[in-house]
């Protein structure tokens, strides 16, 4: 009974790994833009991340064939979402002139593709306010005067395109 056990805790922790291994850089990326720092200087980022990677780790037993990349994501937006009133300062990187909810929304919809009704189940909010936040955002980075974001990749017109009704 305890070597099965034993072997069940190494099978999870080989899991566990390889899912890290692929998807830790694409979420790392997410929680950069959310907390709007630099990709170079990140360590809020990081422990955003170490947070949600720890809550799914301790729930990895209980996915049951769901996608632990979801469950992940949901996570750092939960997280983000709790440490985001002391995020209210701008702070550099492209999303910095955003509030904390526009960015969340903006990296949710354009950079993770999430669907508009599955990003306002996410975060509680109707589905015209996510639209309004994500328009709002878009507008704010792609205007003349801020000059924040330039479209230089075609993955990133794709996600714009996305977005639009």
């Amino acid at each position: 009974m305890r070597e099965r056990h034993t072997f069940q805790l190494i099978r999870r922790a080989r899991e566990f790994e390889a899912f890290v291994a692929g998807a830790a850089g694409r979420l790392l990326h997410a929680a950069t833009l959310l907390t709007a720092e630099s990709a170079e200087d990140n360590p809020r980022a990081q422990r955003l991340l170490t947070a949600a990677l720890s809550r799914t780790y301790a729930a990895w037993d209980r996915l049951h064939g769901e996608d632990p990349y979801t469950y992940a994501r949901q996570q750092l937006a939960y997280r983000f979402l709790m440490m985001s009133w002391r995020l209210r300062e701008g702070r550099g990187g492209v999303l910095g002139v955003l509030s904390p909810q526009e960015r969340l929304v903006l990296v949710l919809r354009v950079h993770e593709g999430v669907a508009e009704e599955q990003t306002a189940a996410l975060l509680g909010l109707p589905m015209e306010r996510v639209r309004t936040l994500c328009f709002r955002a878009m507008s704010v980075l792609l205007s003349a005067d801020s000059g924040a974001l330039h479209l230089t990749s075609l993955d990133t017109a794709r996600g714009v395109a996305r977005v639009r009704p």
